[in-house]
């Protein structure tokens, strides 16, 4: 009966009644040792970081610094288990400097392959992350996040945490930064607010920044758990569509900001096939041909999530803080895409950005019968209910995407 009452209470928010915000509280972490906060309707405010090259230091900064650098993995995260959380974290941390380095709009495309590369070398414990943080910080410009700044000056730190981890752990994490270095130079360098050539570059961008995440992640679960690791073959089948099914997501709504920067992830050949000219992209050309062909997307990035959602039933039950780590992140993505497919023209992220209300709901509803299969597929039917039906993205074709793997391996 708490289910049954639970999804009428989704129904109608997704339907638009008044829910009130149940998202009030503000992020705090480490309150003994505070370095960030994050408040969502304030401002960031950085505090002086402990400069002390101690484990237990650098544990406090990488807890510290997650909510300033992504609400949503701040919110997420935590949920895993406590032998999962901090390698979880300190892998997200570690990509988000690769993101920074590919963001960084002063350095010249031969730089930013020098410091990939020293980055990934670091990683893999062939250099000094000090150097790196020294070279690399001076360069970052104003319009880089005070948060970024901190996170990148403070590398060492997080590469102190790294260094505590097993073997099997590490391997991934490396593996994971070496691919998505080497896959940000070579995008960067063909990257023009012309767009990508077509679905298979896109597909082939999203795997060397989000499907490789996903097969770390499916190799850390595999690690802290036998159980999960007897459905690795299925899990491995599909994390990079998962991957995949989030990052289209952000492509799709950050178009605005990414041509601000003079670059677009769009495919060329979807928008060709409306009849629609991706090169003359803008705020005051982007009518019903480009909406046609963002519903295209739509359908493929919805197709993605499904699948996503496949991977997080294969989760056992037991482990409920891995599936809402999986199905807050599912979950959150749908209701992008439905506000995506309401609103394609939309001039702004912000205009398709879901409200603090609708991450409370996703999160608490997510909680109330997380173990339940049914209850998970039916609260993803909900969301998606507005949304075109989805591509097929079978596991062949999956596989078919990523030949690049075995390459990289």
């Amino acid at each position: 009966m708490a289910q049954l009452d639970c999804a009428k209470q989704l129904d109608c928010f997704l339907s638009g009644c008044s829910t009130g915000d149940l998202f009030k509280s503000t992020a705090v972490v480490h309150e003994s040792n505070p370095v960030l906060r994050l408040s969502p309707s304030g401002p960031l405010m950085t505090l002086p970081i402990n400069k002390q090259n101690d484990v237990n230091s650098a544990h406090a900064f990488q807890d510290a610094i997650l909510p300033g650098v992504s609400r949503t993995f701040a919110l997420t995260i935590p949920q895993l288990p406590s032998r999962l959380r901090h390698v979880v974290a300190n892998a997200y941390l570690l990509c988000r400097i690769a993101d920074t380095i590919e963001d960084e709009a002063s350095l010249p495309l031969d730089r930013k392959e020098y410091y990939q590369d020293l980055l990934a070398g670091v990683v893999a414990g062939r250099g000094s992350a000090e150097v790196f943080a020294n070279e690399f910080f001076p360069l970052l410009s104003a319009s880089t996040l005070p948060a970024e700044r901190d996170l990148v000056r403070n590398t060492a730190s997080i590469l102190k945490v790294t260094s505590g981890f097993s073997e099997r752990q590490r391997t991934a994490i490396e593996r994971c930064i070496t691919i998505m270095c080497r896959g940000m130079h070579r995008f960067q360098g063909a990257a023009s607010r012309h767009g990508l050539h077509d679905m298979r570059a896109l597909d082939d961008y999203c795997y060397h920044v989000a499907g490789v995440v996903g097969e770390m992640l499916t190799d850390l679960f595999c690690d802290y758990s036998p159980q999960i690791a007897e459905r690795q073959p299925q899990l491995r089948a599909l994390a990079v569509s998962f991957g995949q099914g989030l990052q289209m997501t952000n492509i799709l709504k950050d178009v605005w900001d990414d041509l601000e920067r003079g670059v677009c992830w769009y495919p060329r050949s979807v928008f060709a096939r409306h009849q629609f000219d991706l090169s003359a992209l803008s705020t005051e050309n982007h009518g019903r041909d480009f909406a046609a062909g963002l519903h295209e997307l739509v359908t493929v990035a919805h197709g993605h999530l499904r699948n996503a959602l496949t991977y997080t039933l294969l989760i056992p039950a037991g482990e409920t803080g891995i599936r809402r780590f999986c199905a807050w992140a599912i979950g959150m993505a749908v209701l992008t895409l439905r506000k995506l497919e309401a609103h394609p023209e939309f001039t702004n992220g912000s205009q398709v950005k879901i409200s603090h209300s609708a991450v409370a709901w996703t999160t608490y509803l997510t909680r109330v019968g997380v173990r339940s299969d049914r209850w998970l597929t039916m609260l993803f039917d909900l969301a998606a209910r507005s949304l075109p039906a989805p591509a097929d993205i079978s596991l062949a074709e999956a596989d078919a995407m990523n030949t690049i793997r075995g390459q990289l391996r």
